[in-house]
């Protein structure tokens, strides 16, 4: 029959564990969830936080696969440290090979205007201002345009005070009309991935990020053709038109080139796993 009276234990109560340091907690949380680079996004995540409570939640929506950089506010971008609101595409390491590609073709000594459609976040434009601020170079005039009212938002509040001007619309119906035959190298990092691939994208992306960034229609051309079709209309004399694609969807694109009247190489970086089409005005 057991006592209703309760008998203290024989043995002493062990002393209490000391409590795990935060930045393991937050390593084992996130690598529990998958993420490769867990110690530096546990540094960063300690950094932002203001307090545990913030902590806690950022480490929950993390693991939930929230977007580090939603989380952060911010996307180091070319050694940049570029400001991404929530809902707001992510820069990606490879589209840096787009700003290295602009930056060798701005010309010493002229004036250069440099358009970035489909800019998001506005990353490759601040990228080129930043760039191309340096002793001797040639003044740059930098335009960006999205249609998504909440990258544009985003982009305008990055090349504040930089001199860049944001404009808000479908492609080149954003700009203003006195850029036309006027601009020197025009970047566009539109959508390219299939309609039909959207859902094999790591959750960051397709639960997080604006499907119109993503989406680039059947075949994930549907907004680079465009962009080449209009590309002539824009570009100045001896301009270039770059685009960030794939090597595969590269090969579809030469056509609609030559029919624009533009002559188009591919271009790769191993290094960023990066695929660029370079095209000119003949």
């Amino acid at each position: 029959m057991c006592s209703s009276v309760s008998v203290p234990p024989t043995d002493p109560v062990p002393a209490s564990r000391p409590a795990e340091p935060a930045y393991d907690r937050v390593v084992r949380e996130l690598r529990s969830a998958g993420c490769v680079f867990a110690q530096d996004e546990a540094r960063l995540l300690l950094d932002a936080a203001r307090t545990p409570v913030e902590l806690a939640s950022m480490v929950r929506q993390r693991v939930a696969g929230q977007p580090l950089e939603h989380l952060l506010g911010w996307a180091e971008f070319h050694g940049l440290r570029i400001a991404v609101d929530a809902g707001v595409f992510v820069p990606r390491r490879r589209t840096e090979f787009l700003v290295r590609l602009a930056l060798d073709r701005l010309h010493v000594g002229a004036p250069t205007v440099v358009v970035d459609l489909c800019c998001g976040s506005g990353a490759v434009a601040v990228a080129v201002l930043a760039g191309g601020a340096v002793p001797g170079a040639p003044a740059v005039e930098v335009h960006a345009a999205d249609l998504e009212p909440r990258a544009v938002r985003c982009a305008r509040r990055n090349l504040d005070g930089l001199g860049g001007q944001v404009h808000e619309g479908d492609l080149y119906a954003a700009l203003p009309a006195r850029l036309r035959g006027q601009v020197d190298v025009l970047i566009a990092n539109a959508p390219y991935v299939p309609t039909g691939a959207i859902d094999l994208m790591p959750p960051e992306a397709r639960d997080h990020e604006p499907r119109l960034a993503l989406d680039g229609g059947p075949d994930g051309l549907d907004v680079l053709r465009r962009v080449v079709v209009g590309a002539p209309d824009w570009l100045a004399p001896g301009g270039c038109l770059l685009l960030e694609t794939s090597r595969r969807q590269a090969e579809l694109l030469f056509d609609a080139l030559a029919r624009a009247g533009l002559a188009g190489r591919l271009t790769t970086s191993d290094e960023l796993d990066a695929s660029v089409l370079v095209a000119e005005a003949r």
